[in-house]
């Protein structure tokens, strides 16, 4: 792969053009230009399934942090819906463009209006939830880290509420004190529970995803 650098733009921060240089060189994203990805976050939860292979055909699926999309195009991709089907939802506080048998929601998961949306979007029990929300970073790891347990934590909340006995829940966190705490509680719900860090996560981050099967149903 040839290496591409950036030139400084007037008025471009030195960290702007960093992280353009990084974008262009980044195998992930070339990856997801070819294939057709709206993001290279399609990756990530593709070598998830890859190791714990939880996506098949006629489940259904929650995308929470969707947009802009990638996620839930492995999903489409696995399970092969018709247009007709319902059983694939995704949302997003930001907007994400329409995609072929997916009922797209606007709104954020911290709010009661857009989880009863949801829960109108769903109408029963789903198979899996999956969650890669994070929060807008600052720079402060601590900051960070807090900020974006607290959306695992509301996506695990809500996977409770909504998960069929048996279903799956995938959800990222970043690093840090508080991440144990939580992989315990998912220990409490959920038979198994694993740590896993996709190859696609680049090596600098402290992205960690919690991946919990064999949900044991309502307390």
């Amino acid at each position: 792969m040839t290496f591409e650098r950036v030139k400084t733009a007037r008025g471009r921060k030195l960290s702007s053009t960093l992280w353009l240089q990084r974008q262009l060189n980044d195998p992930y994203v070339q990856a997801a230009r070819r294939d057709g990805y709206r993001s290279r976050a399609a990756y990530k939860l593709l070598h998830i399934d890859e190791r714990f292979e939880f996506l098949k055909p006629g489940l259904r699926v929650v995308d929470l942090g969707a947009a802009p999309g990638g996620w839930t195009q492995v999903v489409v991709d696995k399970l092969q819906p018709d247009e007709h089907d319902r059983n694939i939802v995704a949302i997003d506080i930001l907007e994400m463009e329409p995609m072929g048998g997916v009922q797209v929601l606007q709104g954020d998961i911290e709010d009661e209006a857009a989880v009863a949306a949801l829960h109108e979007a769903i109408g029963g029990p789903v198979d899996v939830v999956l969650s890669d929300m994070a929060v807008a970073t600052t720079g402060h790891a601590s900051t960070d880290h807090l900020r974006t347990m607290t959306l695992a934590e509301s996506a695990f909340a809500f996977a409770c509420e909504v998960l069929a006995p048996d279903g799956v829940f995938v959800t990222k966190l970043f690093q840090g004190a508080d991440e144990p705490a939580l992989f315990k509680a998912l220990q409490g719900r959920f038979t198994k529970v694993r740590r896993f860090k996709p190859k696609s996560s680049r090596a600098d981050s402290v992205e960690l995803f919690h991946v919990a099967t064999g949900f044991k149903g309502p307390e």
